[in-house]
């Protein structure tokens, strides 16, 4: 009992009395501290005492593919303090390589009766991968928000940064340089924001050869293995689906002996965490993240009090952001 009190004092940042009081509901303890001494204990999976068994507390779970990505612990930052202005307290259900799936998560967070789940990010945007979780959270009617491109049929609100404007950015920034050459590294085939990307610069560049396409997983090796491919094919300018992939491509150019911007430009997409730490500092397509994050909430919340919401997509606007990764085209 006493290592459960201190467990629970240390989540909530209140003592072992107050902790004691609402356990055993004594007077003297607000609202607000009451509700979030029962979160803590479902969140570190203590059972509550039998006469506050009644009571759900509000949870959320907030699901996410990864954390090595720094803009999905940056989502989960503004998604998580928006619910808990709400009294709503998220639950970070993270995938590992090997670990949890996202089906076995949704089934854990079904037991907790949780009051709504927000995707971050997940098999929603992947065409070819499993969708039944989905179908379940729908058939029990439980609020669902998916941020970023879901395949569609799904019908959950979604919330998205203009994948076609992100690319138009980048790709007229590369141009203005004078890159002729300009080349794609996105995700896989089925992955839809990859699929939008793609055909905003087939819009843009009606001529682009496949082989200027190339497809990688999200991580900085699969950037760096598909940037090779494309400096094969003689490409000046690069435009990643996300940072770490343009990290993974300057990491490929230097392999070669390349000079990042002299010879090569690359573009990222995110803005996340220290990209203006990098060296050069990278040239990337903002994503809107704060607002993003607060209006997926939004729309969450108005769910789980009853309202309906369309299941249309909401699209935020990015915004370019212009460092030292890019440069004028060298001249042959």
């Amino acid at each position: 009992m006493t290592r459960r009190l201190a467990q629970v004092a240390k989540k909530v940042g209140v003592s072992e009395a107050t902790v004691s009081r609402v356990l055993n509901g004594k007077p003297g303890v607000s609202d607000s501290t009451r509700q979030a001494v029962l979160s803590a204990l479902d969140v570190l999976g203590y059972e509550r005492p039998t006469q506050l068994r009644g009571e759900r507390a509000r949870l959320v779970g907030l699901v996410l593919p990864e954390l090595q990505n720094p803009i999905f612990p940056a989502f989960a930052e503004v998604i998580g303090g928006a619910l808990a202005q709400l009294g709503l307290t998220p639950v970070l259900c993270t995938q590992t390589k090997g670990g949890v799936s996202e089906a076995d998560y949704v089934e854990l967070l079904l037991q907790q009766q949780v009051s709504g789940v927000v995707f971050a990010g997940g098999l929603y945007a992947q065409a070819d991968a499993p969708h039944d979780h989905y179908r379940q959270l729908a058939d029990r009617n439980i609020p669902v928000v998916l941020v970023n491109a879901a395949i569609e049929h799904l019908g959950f609100p979604c919330v998205s940064c203009d994948d076609a404007v992100a690319v138009e950015q980048a790709w007229r920034h590369l141009d203005s340089l004078g890159h002729e050459r300009i080349g794609l590294v996105l995700g896989p085939g089925d992955h839809m924001p990859s699929g939008r990307k793609l055909a905003a610069a087939r819009a843009l560049a009606p001529q682009l050869p496949d082989e200027h396409v190339a497809r990688a997983m999200f991580s900085l090796e699969g950037g760096q293995a598909a940037a090779t491919r494309l400096l094969d094919r003689g490409v000046t300018g690069i435009i990643c689906a996300s940072d770490p992939l343009a990290l993974g491509a300057v990491r490929a150019a230097r392999r070669k002996g390349l000079s990042v911007p002299g010879e090569i430009s690359v573009v990222g997409y995110d803005d996340s965490a220290f990209m203006n730490c990098t060296e050069p500092p990278l040239t990337t397509v903002r994503q809107p993240i704060e607002a993003m994050g607060r209006a997926a909430v939004e729309l969450l919340n108005a769910q789980i009090g009853g309202s309906s919401v369309t299941a249309e997509e909401l699209l935020f606007e990015p915004e370019l952001v212009v460092r030292g990764s890019t440069a004028q085209a060298p001249r042959d």
